[in-house]
């Protein structure tokens, strides 16, 4: 299997909890916590250790939160290359409403990096990744970092024979849809991100696959995939366009289902599997995952049980 390198530069310690009812005023008497390590890159991290799998995970690290964060990713059994952060880690709360099953999620600020940390970053991840592998770029862009960043990435391996998979959003997933060159292998989107891309409205898988083959033709991405929810999921390439369907499951929550469906995904490329068997374990992941409650990830019986029910269908 080819090696797997995630990178997290905001990570966060995730808490949640639950509480009969969300309200201003009163003392909320909640339920024991339950902390998790947090981030895109992470959580792909974690997704590809469930699913039976190895990665490595670079992330940034900062503080008491990051001493925290640090001994959860080991507690996990996470292969973690550890980088300093300038400053404290950040920490998240999510906390579900009992009556409701309504989630609301608390997210504090990270630290702010400058230029000579994104040197460092850059110099962090090409050194980790010497041989052919995948990186996978998740998450979000810290403060202070530029947007292009995950483009940068990407020309750092130009010439080697190591793919990059991203799954970023913001101005960050703007500026990679809106500047051709130095393409990642896989870019990666959500449905609303996908429409606010396109300027249009996406509704059908079909309309989905051919904003998707718009951008493989702008020289965006070599692959571009596009989360439809509950429907599944789109892929485009030059020479294919396919749609896989998601199984039909009980919702329990919909966190982590995006890293989930990038963890197997990944994995399935570092196994050597193609586009479509690829996009299959993703979409059975992403479905695993909404089946498990608050920040919990896919599991591999699952996930291995759901393949059958997450075809793939060539779109003319």
């Amino acid at each position: 299997m080819q090696d797997i390198l995630t990178v997290t530069l905001n990570p966060a310690v995730d808490i949640s909890t639950s509480v009969a009812k969300v309200e201003a005023g009163p003392k909320l008497r909640c339920a024991p916590p339950v902390t998790d390590p947090g981030g895109g890159g992470i959580n792909v991290s974690r997704a590809i250790r469930l699913l039976g799998g190895q990665s490595r995970a670079l992330v940034a690290i900062g503080g008491h939160n990051g001493r925290k964060l640090r001994s959860l990713l080991e507690a996990e059994g996470i292969r973690l290359i550890p980088i300093t952060a300038p400053g404290e880690t950040r920490q998240s709360l999510a906390v579900s409403e009992d009556g409701t099953g309504a989630q609301y999620r608390f997210v504090m600020p990270g630290p702010i990096w400058n230029t000579a940390g994104l040197k460092a970053i850059l110099a962090a991840i090409t050194t980790a990744m010497t041989d052919e592998g995948l990186v996978v770029i998740s998450g979000s862009v810290p403060p202070g970092l530029p947007t292009d960043y995950p483009k940068q990435v990407c020309a750092c391996f130009a010439r080697r024979p190591v793919r990059v998979v991203i799954d970023t959003s913001g101005p960050a997933l703007e500026l990679l849809a809106g500047d051709p060159g130095a393409p990642p292998e896989v870019l990666r989107m959500d449905a609303q991100e996908s429409v606010e891309l396109a300027g249009r409205p996406l509704p059908t898988p079909r309309d989905s696959a051919d904003f998707a083959a718009e951008m493989v033709r702008r020289g965006v991405a070599r692959t571009v995939v596009v989360a439809r929810g509950a429907e599944g999921s789109v892929l485009a390439t030059e020479e294919r366009r396919l749609f896989v369907e998601a199984a039909k499951v009980p919702v329990r929550s919909k966190v982590g289902a995006g890293d989930s469906f990038v963890g197997g995904f990944s994995l399935a490329l570092a196994r050597g599997e193609d586009l479509a068997e690829a996009l299959r374990w993703g979409a059975a992941a992403a479905s695993a995952a909404v089946m498990t409650d608050a920040t919990a990830l896919c599991t591999r019986e699952d996930t291995e049980g759901l393949l059958p029910r997450c075809p793939v269908h060539t779109l003319d």
